[in-house]
């Protein structure tokens, strides 16, 4: 039998192997594979248009022989356009260089200026350095020609000029063979690929669906919804921005309008480097064709304003959502892609990263893509505030909990942020995983943070734990199960918070006693080191409910213990236990306690105020036993 450690390492080792033979046959395969994917591509955008047409009850072949040939058309067209605009600015050039010339005289540097001297200095060493140069160059030349004259004469070959017309359209259409062949391989790999669509899901599914046919089902599915949207949102962006920048050239006066839209609105396929591409040419044709600069400066103006808007608004409002790529995995998804397949690779780069996510999402093996590349948070927020902790640095905790408090309430901040934190140190301090310095740290700052929540102004009692997206019917349910926090709801009620166990809990009694004395309770919390006068406590406050705070799974047993000792001193107290964040809730958590210790137990903050809040509302001043509640008042998470 394998030992875990080496059947992990062993299944790591291959999946390094793979990824490497993949690479390698991505990059030796790419002759096929790129009108391969090409194709893939195509299919998808156009695969929503021959759908729409098969409603409209025109056959499958016909709906996407009519597509292909719409596309082919729109295509050939654009491409004929351009290259006519491309062929009229060729024989126009000579006419702006007499404009070019003045355009250079006039950032010429004046004589005498600091700058123009530096540069002739720079010029006449760099002369010297290539009259040295060429004299070596020379030296040697005579030494090898002196040589070659012994020897045999060097031959020379000719290349001759075409003499027919074949000869001469070979030699056009020669380098242009590779392009015709990409192009016809694209077409029939896309018409076979719409034709076939539901054949060749169902063979994707037969072939790696074997007993898992809801994961390929569901990566498929998430897999084409992500690209058809990705890229119809981006044709309508890029065709978008395409017209209204060459609108912006037309209404500035710059020739060949047409060609600089079209152009604006492929080359932004192009990740990073396709923008300011296609933005230079018309600046340099408003170089050219206008004497001063105000034309050029437009263009530059139009470039600057169209980006900002749409690639700080449009974008991540449309992308965000749909991709699921971090921005630095577009960057280096866009070099890698560029490395194996060069410019198809670097426009194919975002589709072929988005399968890539999907794979890592749904292969265990690979789920590091999904990490890797994905915009999905890494660390949810909680772990995130106490590694910060962790690496001593209290500002960017800070900011953490800072910019959750701006979304949330203090409430929920406690329950899903602060609490989970406190729980992860505890594991790691049971664990022997920190130091004492480092546990001080941690404990030290979230009593500061609490402390300083505790100063701020909660406004309405009743929002303690609203969250953004409460609608009126889960603050209908609120009021149904006792959780609606009016500001006199618990006005009085004399409550004591006892830690079961250690300063964890102490802290997590401190944060249910600033939430309970914003809701006008006369309430005070115990510190660890007071147990030892914890009846003279009890004695000299009064309480009418105690609560011991304890963070599972360690402060258990003492939260149990001290529940019974509670119960033998017969205050007359109505006890409640808090065991936060108690995998299982509160059926689970009744059972670790037992039965018979506790009248009232919680899992979280607002369970516990929750409970407080409907008990007092049914009997007053008097607090039943759990048993007593009605169920969805016991069972019901925040």
């Amino acid at each position: 039998m394998i030992p875990p450690n080496d059947a992990t390492a062993s299944s790591r080792l291959l999946t390094l192997i793979a990824i490497v033979v993949v690479i390698v046959g991505l990059y030796f395969g790419r002759q096929v594979l790129i009108p391969l994917a090409l194709a893939v591509v195509l299919a998808f955008l156009l695969t929503p248009t021959v759908a729409w047409l098969e409603k409209c009850r025109l056959g499958r072949v016909p709906a996407v022989l009519l597509v292909l040939a719409l596309a082919f058309a729109l295509a050939t067209s654009l491409g004929w356009i351009v290259t006519g605009q491309l062929m009229d600015i060729v024989d126009q050039f000579p006419n702006y260089k007499s404009n070019i010339h003045d355009k250079i005289q006039s950032l010429r540097v004046p004589e005498g200026s600091r700058l123009k001297n530096a540069t002739n200095t720079v010029a006449e060493l760099s002369n010297e350095l290539s009259a040295a140069s060429a004299s070596a160059e020379d030296k040697g030349a005579d030494k090898r020609n002196s040589k070659a004259s012994s020897g045999r004469p060097i031959s020379v070959q000719v290349t001759q000029a075409p003499s027919n017309a074949p000869e001469y359209l070979r030699a056009i259409v020669g380098p242009l063979t590779g392009v015709f062949e990409t192009s016809a391989m694209v077409i029939v790999f896309t018409l076979f690929m719409m034709i076939k669509r539901e054949d060749l899901r169902n063979r994707v599914i037969r072939l790696a669906g074997q007993g898992q046919l809801s994961v390929v089902t569901q990566a498929l599915d998430d897999g084409s919804r992500r690209l058809s949207r990705y890229l119809l949102l981006q044709f309508v962006v890029n065709t978008t921005y395409g017209i209204v920048f060459g609108s912006g050239a037309y209404w500035i006066g710059i020739p060949h309008a047409l060609l600089w839209g079209v152009l604006a609105a492929l080359l932004r396929f192009v990740p990073y480097v396709g923008t300011p591409i296609a933005a230079a040419f018309p600046m340099c044709m408003a170089l050219a064709v206008f004497p001063g600069w105000q034309q050029a400066g437009l263009m530059v103006g139009l470039f600057v304003i169209l980006e900002l808007i749409v690639a700080n608004i449009v974008e991540p409002w449309l992308y965000g959502s749909h991709t699921g790529i971090s921005s630095l995995a577009i960057l280096v998804a866009a070099v890698f892609w560029t490395i194996l397949w060069g410019p198809v690779g670097l426009i194919l780069s975002t589709p072929l990263t988005v399968c890539l996510i999907l794979i890592g999402r749904y292969v265990p093996q690979l789920s590091f893509l999904e990490v890797l590349l994905g915009d999905e948070p890494v660390l949810p927020v909680e772990a995130k505030f106490y590694q910060r902790l962790l690496a001593l640095d209290q500002e960017e905790a800070r900011d953490i909990a800072e910019s959750y408090l701006k979304e949330k309430s203090v409430g929920v901040f406690y329950d899903s942020v602060l609490i989970p934190a406190l729980i992860l140190a505890e594991q790691d301090r049971h664990l022997n995983l920190l130091e004492a310095s480092t546990t001080s740290f941690v404990s030290q700052n979230t009593r500061d943070l609490i402390e300083e929540l505790g100063e701020r102004p909660f406004g309405d009692p009743s929002v303690l734990f609203k969250i953004e997206d409460h609608d009126d019917k889960a603050e209908e349910n609120d009021r149904v199960n006792g959780s609606d926090l009016g500001p006199t709801s618990l006005s009085g009620l004399r409550i004591v918070c006892i830690p079961a166990s250690d300063e964890a809990d102490e802290l997590v009694g401190m944060m249910l006693a600033q939430l309970l004395e914003h809701l006008g309770c006369d309430v005070h919390y115990l510190p660890v080191d007071s147990r030892a006068q914890l009846l003279s406590a009890l004695v000299t406050y009064a309480p009418q409910v105690a609560i011991v705070s304890a963070l599972p799974p360690f402060a258990v047993g003492q939260a149990r213990s001290l529940c019974k000792w509670l119960r033998v001193q017969q205050l007359g107290l109505k006890i409640g236990v808090g065991l936060w964040n108690f995998e299982g809730g509160v059926a689970k958590a009744q059972d670790r306690v037992g039965p018979g210790v506790a009248d009232m137990v919680a899992t979280s903050l607002h369970q516990a105020i929750s409970l407080l809040v409907a008990n007092r509302d049914r009997s007053g001043n008097e607090i039943p036993p759990t048993d007593a509640l009605p169920q969805e008042i016991v069972t019901t998470e925040p």
